[in-house]
């Protein structure tokens, strides 16, 4: 694939290190030696030194090149507890945060806070809350950013000649107006990352007043929120996404948008409608999924399914280092 081929290039030689709370998952173990064969990044595994030393070995797999981090036995475990407990501003004692950085998702997540690695790779036996709870409380959003989204990039075609980005498909269940904008904003800077052409369309049930209710109202105020304060940007909704997507469609029901018809990032109004979109076209449309990415943190944090493959991992882990460059 050609987007993965390029982001390879991209972080080669760079030094990267990605952790991974679930040291001892097996998909975790074959996707970080392939990430080490290929000379991508160095792995950091968190979990018993023993058990995923002799994890490794059982699978054929030379233990060098790979970084180990006990929580249990750690020579860093007190300066990541002064560290948490001053980050965490007044929330959380000394003898708390030693019990929470026991947790290897909080402990993965100080590791990336702290800069000893440059992203983190979690939730393959992990839910979406368990890994992104540590993140927003240690990492926090980007300045200007209240809200974290998760975006699929959804590809097709052998030379990648279809790519499109969709979000919100993770995270927030039914956002305001002003975060569908902040949502919007972040999956702009993530499509340039992968290349992807900056027409993003507003999603709704209604194209240009065509139906009423408050959710299409939502819609209207965040494409203005972000027509005001993001002009460079070339943004429209609220679309259906035959409109967004489709030029004659276009031309029938928004024949004044720049957007119409040509629209490659696509922000959904809510959660339900952006999962079922992205799996639609995922398991009826032939496209890879490749996310969920999640967006508007300070440092790099990504959210495996809890159905992944080791090829999820070893895509994701890319993706996630591509995002600390």
């Amino acid at each position: 694939m050609e987007l993965f081929e390029s982001l390879k290039r991209k972080i080669t030689g760079k030094g990267l290190k990605i952790v991974f709370p679930e040291g001892t998952d097996a998909r975790i173990l074959g996707a970080a030696n392939r990430l080490n064969a290929d000379k991508l990044i160095t792995p950091v595994l968190i979990g018993n030194i023993n058990e995923i030393t002799n994890g490794l070995i059982d699978r054929g797999i030379n233990p060098e090149g790979f970084e180990i981090y006990d929580p249990n036995n750690c020579k860093r475990f007190p300066t990541l507890v002064d560290t948490f407990v001053e980050r965490r501003n007044g929330k959380a004692t000394p003898d708390q945060a030693r019990e929470i950085l026991k947790d290897p998702n909080y402990f993965g997540t100080m590791l990336v806070q702290t800069g000893i690695v440059d992203g983190m790779v979690s939730g393959a036996i992990h839910s979406t809350a368990e890994t992104v709870r540590p993140a927003l409380q240690i990492i926090k959003t980007k300045p200007g950013v209240k809200s974290v989204s998760g975006a699929f990039i959804m590809v097709r075609g052998r030379d990648d000649n279809e790519k499109y980005l969709f979000a919100d498909c993770a995270i927030n269940i039914k956002p305001d107006a002003q975060t569908l904008a902040d949502i919007a904003l972040s999956s702009a800077e993530t499509a340039k990352l992968f290349d992807i052409n900056q027409k993003m369309a507003m999603l709704s049930f209604s194209t240009k007043g065509s139906g009423k209710s408050e959710d299409v109202d939502r819609v209207v105020e965040a494409t203005k929120i972000l027509k005001e304060s993001h002009p460079e940007l070339d943004v429209d909704g609220e679309l259906q996404f035959d409109a967004a997507f489709v030029p004659s469609v276009a031309r029938q029901k928004a024949p004044d948008s720049t957007v119409a018809g040509k629209a490659d990032i696509f922000i959904f109004p809510e959660i339900q409608s952006g999962n079922i979109g992205y799996k639609i076209a995922q398991r009826l449309g032939g496209f890879e999924a490749l996310g969920p990415i999640l967006q508007g943190l300070n440092k790099p944090v990504a959210d495996l399914s809890r159905g992944c493959n080791e090829e999820d991992v070893y895509k994701l882990a890319i993706i996630t280092a591509s995002q600390a460059l």
